[in-house]
């Protein structure tokens, strides 16, 4: 059984770059079949991984939190070598995490700058970042409130039995939280954040962007934090098109907007 879900671009068109999806806490790889099919569309070869371990970080662990990062890091760089065709990994090379998920990798990221074997990744996309303090998520209902509002999503997830409920409830180390937060990352990042997402820490997520020197903070309007797959899934995955589209010149857009007042 392998421990990713590959999703290719139609046959007949160039394959514009690659994406690594992770998932975050108590997701499956299914979770992201949505978004991933919706990139692939746009022609770029995506692979979604398995979550990392809820267990991943803890003292327990061989080696603890930054053995488990190493550990993390030497997965991501075989999942991304892993779609290499007879031309090699087709670039740009973008990983893309969401909530657990995406703390690892700015932690990753934030600590090496690169994936084990000295691949670097053109882009990082970071997408529902939770805060240091969260509200009990409660009962599955109350967790899938704070998740999504979507009712596909909410289905996909309630009828995913490899779903962990009341993972939201499982609280991220805060060392690894404060090495998300403060990573110096070397690559464009695009952040991704719902504006009726509970677990966010805006404010922190304003400093982080600032801090950067290639960073976009993109807020969706009434996404909660489950924003890849809330009801404004489609604008989201656009949103993400376009930061991949301008990997191709400068992060400078393609298309720029000019409107009257509203």
């Amino acid at each position: 059984m392998t421990d990713h879900t590959d999703h290719h671009a139609p046959e007949g068109l160039r394959t514009r770059g690659t994406v690594v999806v992770v998932p975050g806490r108590g997701e499956t790889r299914a979770t992201y079949g949505r978004l991933a099919a919706r990139l692939a569309a746009d022609a770029y070869r995506v692979r979604v991984v398995d979550a990392p371990d809820p267990d991943s970080h803890g003292s327990g662990n061989p080696g603890g939190p930054d053995a488990a990062l190493t550990r993390f890091g030497a997965l991501l760089a075989e999942a991304v070598d892993g779609t290499a065709g007879p031309e090699g990994v087709t670039e740009p090379v973008v990983l893309l995490g969401a909530d657990a998920g995406a703390v690892a990798l700015a932690a990753h990221l934030g600590r090496t700058g690169r994936l084990p074997g000295g691949r670097r990744p053109d882009a990082v996309v970071l997408a529902g970042l939770p805060g240091r303090s969260a509200p009990g998520v409660g009962g599955w209902d109350e967790e899938l409130d704070v998740r999504t509002s979507c009712p596909t999503h909410r289905g996909t997830l309630s009828n995913d039995t490899a779903v962990r409920r009341g993972s939201l409830g499982e609280a991220l180390p805060d060392a690894l939280l404060t090495d998300a937060y403060d990573a110096e990352l070397g690559v464009p990042a695009l952040f991704l954040v719902g504006d009726a997402d509970p677990l966010a820490d805006r404010d922190a997520l304003v400093r982080t962007a600032k801090s950067l020197p290639r960073a976009r903070l993109s807020v969706v309007r009434g996404a909660h934090h489950d924003v890849l797959n809330d009801v404004q899934h489609r604008s989201v995955a656009a949103e993400i098109v376009t930061f991949l589209e301008t990997l191709r010149d400068q992060l400078v857009p393609v298309v720029t907007v000019e409107t009257s007042a509203w």
